[in-house]
C-alpha cells in the first residue's frame, strides 16, 4: 500500500470514529409524540411547574447566569404560533432588542423559531403572579413544532447570550431543525 492511500485510509477511521464518539454523547428523549435528541451535557431536571413536560438546565458559559430549556404543551394549541411568538417577543424590553423569526419543516413537523435577543424580563415566582426581574444581555430561542394529528410543541431556551449561542446547534438539532433551509417566517 502506498503511503498516502495509508494516510487517506486512517483519516476515514479517525473520522468515523470521531464521528461516532459524537454521537454517542447525544441521547432521546420523548415527551408524549415529541422526540428530541439532547447532548448528554443537558442536565435533565424535574418540571418546575405542572405546565412543563420536561426542562434541562445548561451549563453557562463563562460567568452567565442560569439557562434553561423547556418543554411544553397544551390543548388547543396553547394559543397558536402568532400570539407565542407575541408572546416571547414581549419577554424583552424594547430598547435594544433584536427578533428574528423563521419557519422550517424538521423530521416530526413544520415549526416556526423565534431567535430573540437583549434584555430578558425573566419570570419570578409562580407565572400568574407575573413579576419580573430583568436580565440584560440574554438571548431566547424558542420553537414551536407541530406534529400532524398529534399537537403543537413549545421548546423554549432562555440564557446569557454567550451560553445559547454555544448550544443554538445542538438545539436546532435536537428537534430537527436546520438553519440552512429556513426561511423568514410568514404569517
Amino acid at each position: 500500500m502506498k503511503i498516502s492511500n495509508w494516510r487517506a485510509t486512517i483519516c476515514v477511521a479517525l473520522s468515523l470514529c470521531m464521528t461516532a464518539l459524537v454521537h454517542a454523547e447525544d441521547k432521546e428523549v420523548k415527551f408524549n409524540s415529541l422526540k428530541l435528541t439532547v447532548p448528554e451535557s443537558w442536565e435533565s431536571q424535574d418540571p418546575s411547574n405542572n405546565l412543563r413536560l420536561g426542562q434541562f438546565k445548561i451549563a453557562p458559559v463563562k460567568d452567565e447566569g442560569e439557562s434553561e430549556i423547556y418543554i411544553a404543551s397544551f390543548p388547543g394549541g396553547g394559543g397558536g404560533v402568532d400570539a407565542n411568538v407575541s408572546r416571547w417577543i414581549s419577554q424583552f424590553t424594547s430598547e435594544g432588542r433584536k427578533v428574528k423569526v423563521t419557519q422550517g419543516k424538521a423530521p416530526q413537523g413544520d415549526y416556526v423559531l423565534a431567535d430573540i435577543s437583549g434584555t430578558y424580563k425573566q419570570s419570578i415566582g409562580p407565572p400568574v403572579r407575573m413579576q419580573t426581574k430583568e436580565v440584560p444581555n440574554s438571548r431566547m430561542l424558542g420553537v414551536i413544532l407541530m406534529i400532524e394529528n398529534e399537537g403543537i410543541y413549545f421548546v423554549k431556551f432562555t440564557g446569557g447570550k454567550e451560553t445559547v449561542a454555544s448550544q443554538e446547534k445542538a438545539f436546532r438539532k435536537s428537534f430537527g431543525g436546520s438553519a440552512e433551509t429556513e426561511k423568514p417566517y410568514e404569517k
